[in-house]
Formats: structure tokens, C-alpha cells, sequence
């Protein structure tokens, strides 16, 4: 039996103004993968890229950031905002709520495995080939992830199993990431109108 589709837009815009940063996220969690992204780091541009075509969510992100400084602020400031659209736009009522996915490229293998428990917490256990990819320093990543859960609401599990290049190893971890979050959110036909834990509330 198919999912049947979500009875209201599960939609959310958010914006996040700091004096270290300006961002904008728009997202809809029943897309079919369209990604606008401007942050000013192509590469990080091409990680979310892999959430909205994994995932299946439309994806529109803007950001401006210090990045005269470093890339920090932005990264994380990222991570926060899309977090807090996902826990706006989501209505945990009769999702699949759990979600799991194992992603190789080449000699890379990596495992996420998300709940939408309502905790934030973050297990991530990735030791890179190398400490950059191109400038962009691979560490940005713990960040971008720990403020997405702190924001959406999730406990999230992160493992590269394995893997020599940095670039296939990350590259791994935001495929399956998406994979992960795209079957979490997924609506359950069997739980129609329930909450999917003892306690009633997620």
C-alpha cells in the first residue's frame, strides 16, 4: 500500500538575522528534490544539494555571513535555520517517525540513522582523510549538524564507516542523510492520526 499524501502542506520559511549572519530558508517536505542555494561556500552549496534530491524536499537557502572571518558562523547559523523550518513545517501525526540509511561512493560507506524523538541529541563519529576539501574546513560539518538538532528536534546518529577520500566520505553522510530524514517524515497509512509514541506527544 502507498503512502497517502499529507493532508495539509507540511511548508515552513524561516529567517535568522544575527550580526554575524543573514539567513533565509524556505523548504516543503513533500517536493521532488529542487534546491535554490546561495551561502558563498560552493561546497557546502553542494552538500545541500544532497538533501534535497535524497530527501525529496524542496530547498531554497540564503545566506550572507561573515565569512571574511571564517566560515563558522554561517555553517552553524545554517544548520540552526533549516533545523527550525523542519520543526515548523513537520507534523509528527502519523509519520513513519524513524528513519536509516546506509550510502557508499567508491570506497566510502557511511551509516545515519534519525529519530524525530523531540530530544536533540547528536552521536557523530567521523574521522576525515583530511582536514579540508578544497578551503573549506570538513570539521564546519559537526556544527552544521548540531544546530540543526538542537533546532529540529531530533536525535541523530552519524557513522562513516568507512573511507580514504574527505570529499566521497561527506559527500556519503548528506545522502544518507537525506535518505534518513526523506523515510522519517514519510507518512505511515497505518498510523493515520496517531502520534507514533506510548507517550502521545513527540
Amino acid at each position: 500500500m502507498s503512502a497517502s499524501a499529507p493532508s495539509t502542506a507540511r511548508k515552513a520559511s524561516v529567517e535568522r538575522n544575527t550580526n554575524e549572519t543573514q539567513i533565509s530558508v524556505s523548504l516543503n517536505l513533500d517536493g521532488s528534490g529542487e534546491l535554490d542555494v546561495e551561502t558563498g561556500l560552493p561546497f557546502l552549496d553542494h552538500m545541500l544539494d544532497q538533501i534535497a534530491r535524497h530527501g525529496l524536499v524542496d530547498l531554497s537557502i540564503r545566506a550572507t555571513g561573515d565569512l571574511e572571518i571564517d566560515a563558522h558562523h554561517t555553517v552553524e547559523d545554517i544548520g540552526i535555520t533549516l533545523g527550525q523550518a523542519l520543526n515548523q513545517a513537520l507534523d509528527k501525526t502519523g509519520i513513519r517517525r524513524y528513519g536509516h540509511a546506509y550510502v557508499p561512493l567508491d570506497e566510502a560507506l557511511s551509516r545515519v540513522v534519525l529519530d524525530f524523538s523531540g530530544r536533540p541529541g547528536l552521536d557523530y563519529h567521523v574521522q576525515f582523510a583530511k582536514g579540508t576539501v578544497g578551503n573549506f574546513d570538513v570539521d564546519l560539518f559537526h556544527e552544521f549538524f548540531q544546530g540543526f538538532v538542537n533546532h529540529a528536534m531530533v536525535t541523530l546518529h552519524i557513522d562513516n564507516i568507512r573511507g580514504k577520500n574527505a570529499h566521497h566520505q561527506i559527500e556519503t553522510i548528506f545522502k544518507a542523510f537525506g535518505r534518513a530524514l526523506r523515510m522519517a517524515m514519510e507518512i505511515d497509512p497505518r498510523a493515520a492520526g496517531h502520534i507514533p509514541s506510548t507517550k502521545g506527544v513527540l
